[in-house]
């Protein structure tokens, strides 16, 4: 059976049996391309496409079984009015057009009264879709005048890190990393949540190379890699600045790339003298042989990559830790190399974001922002309260930090909520109304990779399920019920994707065009650019700033260096008899949920078993618990309900429960009701990994 575009004027929706190609709308790195099998009008089976030049027909487990999402019997079907307490979950049945002007009869009311900054969105990437999320609802909000939400709980510090140094979050291209001799996976568990690089990975093994884990903890891909390295949480930093020192001491650095590339080389050899071995030893936990043996294996390696992930980032000190990871490619040349270098995330299909949004319709110029990570506190705020909620594509109450008091925070009587899901989630029980959302796989909407350079168009290939909605849709109801211009809330997707592709102002996007996009499902980005990039990067010099003369102005340390965490401890700092939470707490994602996604999915649910507490066996004894015992996980923020799994995949000191899980069976089980609201050091970031917590038996 061929794959269907479009047959004759039949669109993928009337056409009731075929193959239809599509992409993966998961906030993953692979973006994969897809193909949906359909049968008397339903998808029956989702595939790889085995001729995208990238994924190539191989997929994950998550999106394998999408059509159990698709068709889940929760699914949300049509408008509903809440009728019970807020939490309860008790909705009535009401119409769209009820609906909308509820929404928009409140929105007016409060803007007349308390001003429109009194309304907040919250939303991020739980579908990648940039129409849906940077688009028609952008430019609602900025007619509005509606307060802004600081999108930072993901990315934000890495990248911010990232670009201090390198000036775009652009980094080696995954087909060049099977060229490479030595791989470091750091801080980022890729056999579950970017499968794709592990593929090439394998390929550079196949060719001799080396892969070397750096994590807290010995997941999956610590277990792939041949040779893991475990350190303490939030110690990466002094990791990096260790390897640099031996790197400048033995004379493993490239001199004439520093003098040519870099800027601060200098001062930088000065600074790390003080990153001695024994020292940095002590701080993270990693044996000093252990850092000079890694040290020289990166000096002497013909094109080593680095593969940077979002662990590192999740702390006090997350910006710094990824900065300093990525000035190691800099004093090593390795830039220059096929397969050597490092990535972060790849920015380079940015498309044409104030055609998308708008900003022109917003007349307050300079709103409020509140920061998403602190969307409890700032629910819970006396002055200028927050009196209306609008969240879509993300679902607060098991993501955001500091859960309990988020969780107080939606329960207030006096704040109207507006909730637009596919699904009742723990946030969506406490909206006053809930709105039915269509999956990807019923819209269409344009998507690009932060990891591979392919920019793909989704089609609706079924129709909506019951009465949902797009987000485009959504919003565009709302504006026009709104009296807004109607040229601009009337738009249709396509034509909002012609004018994100155009005037751009990107070389990576030239060539991209919808044209193309409907005949091909993707096209790849013009990397010509490429190949000189490094000649003049977006940094004020210019140049890799491994000196950083902005950060010293905005008051941070301009050499990449170590600072011990806010919130709990490292080998030079252990925790005391004394601490009253001696033990640092890690929720790293589990290998079947991305994010809260899937987390109401039976099927997920038994390939995960049960939410988990990992506990070194040393930890235990002092506790005196054993493997499978029901344990109580607490700090002054929360309590959740786990069950132990004593092992020996991370440090002493250090305690594991992988997966954001939603409330269930009468127990606690998010993990965000145990960590900070603390932005990190730069980026304004969530510190989700650095919290710190003490167990008992239940």
């Amino acid at each position: 059976m061929g794959i269907a575009f479009k047959e004759g004027s039949l669109t993928m929706i009337d056409q009731e049996n075929g193959v239809f190609a599509a992409v993966c709308p998961l906030d993953c790195p692979d973006t994969c391309g897809l193909l949906l099998h359909k049968e008397n009008g339903k998808i029956v089976k989702v595939a790889g496409n085995p001729d995208h030049p990238i994924t190539k027909g191989a997929i994950c487990n998550k999106v394998r079984n999408m059509t159990e999402r698709v068709y889940h019997p929760e699914r949300l079907q049509y408008p509903m009015k809440r009728v019970g307490a807020k939490g309860e979950g008790k909705f009535e049945r009401i119409s769209w057009d009820e609906a909308i002007h509820e929404i928009t009869t409140k929105f007016t009311a409060l803007s007349e009264t308390y001003g429109p900054e009194s309304i907040l969105p919250y939303s991020f990437y739980g579908n990648m879709g940039i129409l849906g999320v940077d688009g028609m609802d952008r430019r609602f909000f900025n007619a509005l005048g509606a307060s802004v939400l600081e999108q930072t709980i993901c990315n934000s510090a890495g990248n911010t890190g990232w670009k201090y140094t390198m000036g775009a979050n652009r980094g080696t291209v995954p087909e060049d990393t099977e060229h490479a001799d030595l791989i470091l996976v750091w801080g980022c568990n890729i056999v579950s949540t970017n499968m794709h690089q592990v593929v090439l990975a394998e390929k550079a093994r196949k060719k001799g190379a080396k892969i070397v884990v750096i994590d807290v903890h010995r997941n999956r891909t610590a277990q792939w890699g041949d040779w893991f390295i475990p350190l303490y949480p939030g110690t990466d930093s002094a990791l990096a600045l260790g390897l640099m020192h031996v790197l400048f001491e033995r004379g493993l650095t490239d001199e004439a790339f520093m003098q040519k590339y870099t800027i601060g080389h200098e001062a930088l050899r000065d600074h790390v003298h003080s990153y001695t071995p024994e020292r940095v030893a002590r701080i993270t936990g990693v044996p000093e042989e252990t850092i000079v043996e890694l040290a020289e294996l990166y000096g002497n390696a013909q094109a080593a990559h680095i593969h940077i992930g979002n662990g590192l980032q999740h702390h006090d000190n997350g910006g710094m830790n990824v900065r300093s990871v990525a000035c190691l490619p800099a004093i090593t040349g390795q830039w220059l190399k096929q397969g050597g270098g490092a990535v972060r995330t790849n920015s380079y299909a940015s498309t044409n974001s104030d055609a998308l949004e708008r900003p022109e319709l917003r007349q307050n110029p300079e709103p409020r922002v509140v920061n998403m990570n602190r969307i409890g506190e700032a629910l819970l705020e006396a002055e200028q309260p927050i009196r209306a909620m609008m969240v879509y594509c993300s679902n607060p109450l098991v993501v955001a930090p500091d859960t309990e008091r988020v969780e107080r925070g939606f329960a207030r009587e006096d704040l109207f909520t507006v909730v637009h899901d596919l699904f009742m989630t723990d946030t969506a029980k406490y909206a006053d109304i809930v709105l039915p959302a269509t999956s990807s796989f019923e819209a269409t909407d344009l998507y690009t990779s932060y990891w591979h350079q392919y920019v793909h168009l989704q089609e609706p290939v079924i129709a909506p399920i019951g009465e949902s909605k797009s987000n485009v849709e959504l919003f565009s109801l709302l504006g026009q019920a709104m009296g807004y211009d109607p040229a601009i809330f009337g738009e249709t997707p396509e034509q909002m994707i012609e004018d994100a592709l155009q005037g751009t102002g990107n070389p990576y996007m030239n060539g991209v065009t919808l044209e193309g996009l409907k005949e091909h499902r993707f096209v790849k980005l013009d990397m010509t650019p490429h190949a000189t990039y490094l000649d003049q990067l977006p940094t004020p010099s210019g140049k890799i700033e491994l000196y950083s003369e902005t950060m010293e102005q905005r008051g941070l340390p301009p050499l990449p260096t170590y600072s011990a965490l806010v919130e709990g401890y490292d080998g030079e700092h252990p925790a005391g008899p004394a601490d009253t939470y001696p033990l640092m707490f890690l929720s790293p994602p589990n290998h079947n949920f991305l994010n809260s996604t899937f987390g109401n999915s039976a099927k997920h649910q038994r390939l995960e078993k049960m939410p988990l507490l990992q506990i070194h066996p040393e930890d235990a004894i002092r506790r005196n618990l054993e493997d499978g015992d029901a344990v109580v996980v607490w700090n002054e923020r929360g309590r959740i309900e786990l069950t132990a799994k004593v092992s020996e995949a991370m440090l002493p000191g250090t305690v594991i429960s992988q997966g954001l899980w939603w409330d269930g069976d009468g127990k606690k089980q998010r993990a965000n009701s145990l960590t900070s609201n603390r932005l990190s050091d730069m980026g304004n970031g969530a510190t989700f990994f650095s919290a710190t917590v003490e167990v008992k038996r239940q």
